[in-house]
Protein backbone atom coordinates (compact mmCIF):
# COMPACT_ATOMS: atom_id res chain seq x y z
CA UNK A 1 0.00 0.00 0.00
CA UNK A 2 2.61 2.21 1.06
CA UNK A 3 4.46 1.48 -2.01
CA UNK A 4 0.93 2.54 -4.26
CA UNK A 5 0.91 5.53 -2.36
CA UNK A 6 4.40 7.05 -2.94
CA UNK A 7 4.02 5.93 -6.63
CA UNK A 8 0.93 8.34 -6.91
CA UNK A 9 2.21 10.89 -5.03
CA UNK A 10 5.41 11.20 -7.35
CA UNK A 11 2.57 11.28 -10.16
CA UNK A 12 0.66 14.37 -8.11
CA UNK A 13 3.88 15.80 -7.69
CA UNK A 14 4.95 15.93 -11.31
CA UNK A 15 1.84 17.39 -12.68
CA UNK A 16 2.05 20.48 -9.79
CA UNK A 17 0.17 18.15 -6.72
CA UNK A 18 -3.43 18.50 -8.74
CA UNK A 19 -4.99 16.06 -10.54
CA UNK A 20 -8.48 15.65 -11.60
CA UNK A 21 -9.94 11.70 -11.10
CA UNK A 22 -9.90 10.95 -14.89
CA UNK A 23 -6.09 12.48 -15.40
CA UNK A 24 -5.37 10.05 -12.00
CA UNK A 25 -6.56 7.14 -13.83
CA UNK A 26 -4.96 8.08 -16.92
CA UNK A 27 -1.84 8.31 -15.24
CA UNK A 28 -2.17 4.75 -13.90
CA UNK A 29 -3.41 5.66 -10.51
CA UNK A 30 -6.21 3.47 -9.72
CA UNK A 31 -9.22 5.38 -8.02
CA UNK A 32 -9.59 3.44 -5.10
CA UNK A 33 -5.77 4.43 -4.23
CA UNK A 34 -7.22 8.48 -4.62
CA UNK A 35 -10.13 7.55 -2.14
CA UNK A 36 -7.65 5.81 0.35
CA UNK A 37 -4.95 8.37 0.04
CA UNK A 38 -7.65 11.04 0.73
CA UNK A 39 -8.85 8.87 3.96
CA UNK A 40 -5.41 8.66 4.71
CA UNK A 41 -4.94 12.31 4.82
CA UNK A 42 -2.58 12.69 1.74
CA UNK A 43 -4.82 14.04 -0.11
CA UNK A 44 -7.41 17.10 -0.48
CA UNK A 45 -10.33 17.49 -2.86
CA UNK A 46 -10.59 20.34 -3.67
CA UNK A 47 -13.69 20.23 -5.99
CA UNK A 48 -15.70 16.96 -7.86
CA UNK A 49 -13.02 14.99 -9.17
CA UNK A 50 -10.20 17.27 -8.85
CA UNK A 51 -7.68 16.43 -6.05
CA UNK A 52 -4.24 17.85 -4.68
CA UNK A 53 -1.95 16.70 -2.74
CA UNK A 54 -2.33 17.57 1.05
CA UNK A 55 1.06 18.27 1.86
CA UNK A 56 0.98 21.48 -0.96
CA UNK A 57 0.41 25.00 0.59
CA UNK A 58 -3.04 26.21 0.32
CA UNK A 59 -3.73 28.01 -3.20
CA UNK A 60 -3.61 31.17 -3.49
CA UNK A 61 -5.93 31.29 -6.31
CA UNK A 62 -8.38 28.46 -5.69
CA UNK A 63 -11.22 29.56 -7.91
CA UNK A 64 -9.28 30.33 -10.65
CA UNK A 65 -7.65 26.71 -10.70
CA UNK A 66 -10.56 24.91 -10.14
CA UNK A 67 -11.98 26.21 -12.71
CA UNK A 68 -9.12 25.97 -15.38
CA UNK A 69 -8.92 22.10 -14.35
CA UNK A 70 -12.30 21.51 -14.60
CA UNK A 71 -13.02 23.52 -17.30
CA UNK A 72 -10.32 23.41 -20.36
CA UNK A 73 -11.94 25.59 -22.68
CA UNK A 74 -13.00 28.22 -20.18
CA UNK A 75 -10.79 31.48 -21.05
CA UNK A 76 -11.24 33.67 -17.47
CA UNK A 77 -12.63 37.27 -18.38
CA UNK A 78 -14.90 40.42 -17.33
CA UNK A 79 -14.58 41.39 -14.27
CA UNK A 80 -12.71 38.53 -12.57
CA UNK A 81 -9.81 39.62 -15.49
CA UNK A 82 -9.97 42.87 -14.70
CA UNK A 83 -9.18 41.97 -10.72
CA UNK A 84 -6.76 39.76 -11.75
CA UNK A 85 -5.08 42.59 -13.99
CA UNK A 86 -5.93 45.23 -10.89
CA UNK A 87 -7.96 47.07 -13.39
CA UNK A 88 -10.95 47.45 -10.90
CA UNK A 89 -12.33 48.18 -7.75
CA UNK A 90 -15.21 45.98 -7.62
CA UNK A 91 -14.96 41.97 -5.86
CA UNK A 92 -15.68 39.39 -7.99
CA UNK A 93 -18.15 36.82 -6.08
CA UNK A 94 -18.38 34.42 -9.07
CA UNK A 95 -16.15 33.82 -11.72
CA UNK A 96 -16.70 35.34 -14.82
CA UNK A 97 -15.79 32.87 -17.95
CA UNK A 98 -15.98 33.19 -21.31
CA UNK A 99 -16.67 30.16 -24.28
CA UNK A 100 -16.98 28.75 -27.52
CA UNK A 101 -20.44 29.18 -28.36
CA UNK A 102 -20.22 25.72 -29.67
CA UNK A 103 -19.06 24.80 -25.36
CA UNK A 104 -21.99 24.04 -23.17
CA UNK A 105 -21.67 25.59 -19.62
CA UNK A 106 -19.63 23.38 -16.93
CA UNK A 107 -21.50 21.37 -14.32
CA UNK A 108 -19.36 23.23 -11.73
CA UNK A 109 -20.95 23.90 -7.98
CA UNK A 110 -18.32 25.66 -6.57
CA UNK A 111 -17.16 28.49 -7.39
CA UNK A 112 -20.17 30.07 -8.90
CA UNK A 113 -19.65 30.91 -12.66
CA UNK A 114 -21.06 33.43 -14.62
CA UNK A 115 -20.36 32.41 -18.20
CA UNK A 116 -20.33 34.55 -21.72
CA UNK A 117 -20.29 32.57 -25.29
CA UNK A 118 -18.23 34.38 -27.79
CA UNK A 119 -17.56 34.06 -31.75
CA UNK A 120 -14.71 32.02 -32.45
CA UNK A 121 -12.65 35.52 -33.62
CA UNK A 122 -13.98 36.99 -29.92
CA UNK A 123 -12.82 34.19 -27.92
CA UNK A 124 -9.42 33.37 -29.39
CA UNK A 125 -7.63 36.64 -29.69
CA UNK A 126 -6.21 37.84 -26.57
CA UNK A 127 -5.59 34.85 -24.20
CA UNK A 128 -2.56 34.91 -22.07
CA UNK A 129 -1.63 31.55 -20.10
CA UNK A 130 -0.64 32.82 -16.50
CA UNK A 131 0.71 30.11 -14.12
CA UNK A 132 -1.23 30.05 -11.25
CA UNK A 133 -0.72 27.45 -8.21
CA UNK A 134 1.41 25.49 -10.85
CA UNK A 135 -1.66 25.08 -13.13
CA UNK A 136 -1.52 26.89 -16.29
CA UNK A 137 -4.73 29.27 -16.26
CA UNK A 138 -5.95 30.97 -19.38
CA UNK A 139 -6.88 34.55 -18.74
CA UNK A 140 -7.64 37.73 -21.19
CA UNK A 141 -4.91 40.08 -21.43
CA UNK A 142 -5.53 43.05 -20.14
CA UNK A 143 -6.85 45.08 -23.25
CA UNK A 144 -8.84 42.37 -24.34
CA UNK A 145 -10.56 42.54 -21.07
CA UNK A 146 -11.12 45.99 -21.47
CA UNK A 147 -12.86 45.70 -24.59
CA UNK A 148 -14.86 42.56 -23.35
CA UNK A 149 -15.90 44.54 -20.50
CA UNK A 150 -17.56 47.28 -23.43
CA UNK A 151 -19.22 44.35 -25.47
CA UNK A 152 -20.96 43.26 -22.39
CA UNK A 153 -20.95 46.82 -20.36
CA UNK A 154 -25.23 45.70 -19.90
CA UNK A 155 -24.14 42.82 -18.17
CA UNK A 156 -20.62 44.37 -15.55
CA UNK A 157 -22.04 47.75 -16.21
CA UNK A 158 -20.64 50.92 -18.25
CA UNK A 159 -19.05 52.32 -14.94
CA UNK A 160 -16.84 49.35 -14.46
CA UNK A 161 -15.87 49.28 -18.27
CA UNK A 162 -15.32 53.20 -18.16
CA UNK A 163 -13.00 52.54 -14.26
CA UNK A 164 -11.42 49.57 -16.40
CA UNK A 165 -10.09 52.06 -19.25
CA UNK A 166 -9.02 54.70 -16.86
CA UNK A 167 -7.08 52.11 -14.79
CA UNK A 168 -5.50 50.54 -18.49
CA UNK A 169 -4.46 54.02 -19.94
CA UNK A 170 -2.54 54.30 -16.95
CA UNK A 171 -0.30 51.64 -17.09
CA UNK A 172 3.18 52.34 -17.93
CA UNK A 173 2.86 49.60 -21.11
CA UNK A 174 -0.88 50.38 -22.28
CA UNK A 175 -1.13 50.05 -26.03
CA UNK A 176 -3.88 52.08 -27.55
CA UNK A 177 -3.33 50.37 -31.08
CA UNK A 178 -3.91 46.76 -29.24
CA UNK A 179 -7.21 48.01 -27.29
CA UNK A 180 -8.52 49.34 -30.36
CA UNK A 181 -8.01 45.96 -32.34
CA UNK A 182 -9.81 44.00 -29.70
CA UNK A 183 -12.60 46.61 -29.95
CA UNK A 184 -12.45 46.24 -33.50
CA UNK A 185 -13.02 42.27 -32.96
CA UNK A 186 -15.61 43.18 -30.30
CA UNK A 187 -17.60 45.82 -32.97
CA UNK A 188 -17.71 48.20 -29.96
CA UNK A 189 -15.03 50.80 -31.66
CA UNK A 190 -17.68 52.79 -31.99
CA UNK A 191 -19.22 52.52 -28.46
CA UNK A 192 -15.08 52.89 -26.60
CA UNK A 193 -13.67 55.55 -28.97
CA UNK A 194 -15.25 58.37 -27.19
CA UNK A 195 -14.42 57.36 -23.86
CA UNK A 196 -10.73 56.63 -25.09
CA UNK A 197 -10.44 59.90 -26.43
CA UNK A 198 -11.63 61.41 -22.84
CA UNK A 199 -9.87 59.86 -21.06
CA UNK A 200 -6.55 60.49 -23.44
CA UNK A 201 -6.94 63.98 -23.36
Amino acid sequence: MRQSFEKAEAIFRAHSGILRTSQAKALGIDPKIISEMQEAGLLNRISRGLYRLAAYPPLAYPDLVIVASRAPKAVISLISALAFHNLTTQVPHKVYIALPQSVRQPRIKYPKLDVIWLTEASYQNGIEEHLLDGVSVPIYSSAKTVADCFKFRGKVGIDVAIEALKDYIRLPGADVDELLKFALVNRVENVMRPYLEAVSS
